[in-house]
């Protein structure tokens, strides 16, 4: 079975994702990696290209993507959408193939506390935040929960992890997934 994971930004995806692919040993794929090694650059760099979200993620993101789903390892597999996974262009990508949607959410003040930075080439930077930069962020993450949360209610499951360790978040993950039950399909009127 294929499984998606989407949440905001430092929700703890790609770690949580990792794991569970080990887990269940499926192959892992984490769509702004494989973007990274299809075109040969970074994410802030293949963006800064683009007017619009949309058009980064119909152009760049939905190709990556097709190209992941036509693989065939990845009809077992682990694969992690960014936060707008479950926009326009991905959206319909994911729509063509079956496979489980998994949105994980964890508190504002959980996801300030894994924050980081990169610079244009995808290089982790450390960055010491003031208070006032934690205040910042901490509004940022709020509006981007009520923001993508929109789209997240288009998810098979929603799997809170607040208050989680990486471990027991992993088997909250698992459990959700086992209990999981696909929707028939609708019947022709």
């Amino acid at each position: 079975m294929r499984i998606f994971l989407t949440g905001v930004s430092c929700v703890g995806k790609s770690t949580l994702g990792k794991i569970l692919a080990d887990r269940l040993g499926h192959p892992f794929y984490d769509l702004d990696d494989e973007i990274e090694k299809y075109f040969g650059e970074s994410i802030e760099r293949l963006i800064s290209r683009y007017l619009t979200g949309h058009s980064f993620r119909y152009k760049i993101g939905a190709v990556v993507l097709k190209y992941i789903l036509l693989n065939r390892s990845s009809s077992h597999s682990v694969i992690v959408l960014p936060p707008s996974g479950l926009k326009d262009a991905y959206s319909r990508t994911i729509g063509k193939v079956d496979g489980v949607i998994v949105a994980i959410t964890d508190t504002p003040k959980n996801i300030l506390k894994r924050i980081t930075f990169y610079d244009i080439d995808s290089k982790l930077i450390d960055k010491p935040l003031t208070d006032d930069d934690k205040k910042h962020y901490l509004k940022e993450i709020k509006k981007d929960i009520t923001y993508f949360g929109k789209t997240y209610k288009r998810a098979h499951l929603l799997v809170d992890i607040a208050g989680l360790s990486i471990e027991d978040s992993v088997t909250r993950i698992q459990v959700a997934l086992q209990s999981y039950v696909p929707a028939p399909p609708a019947q022709p009127k």
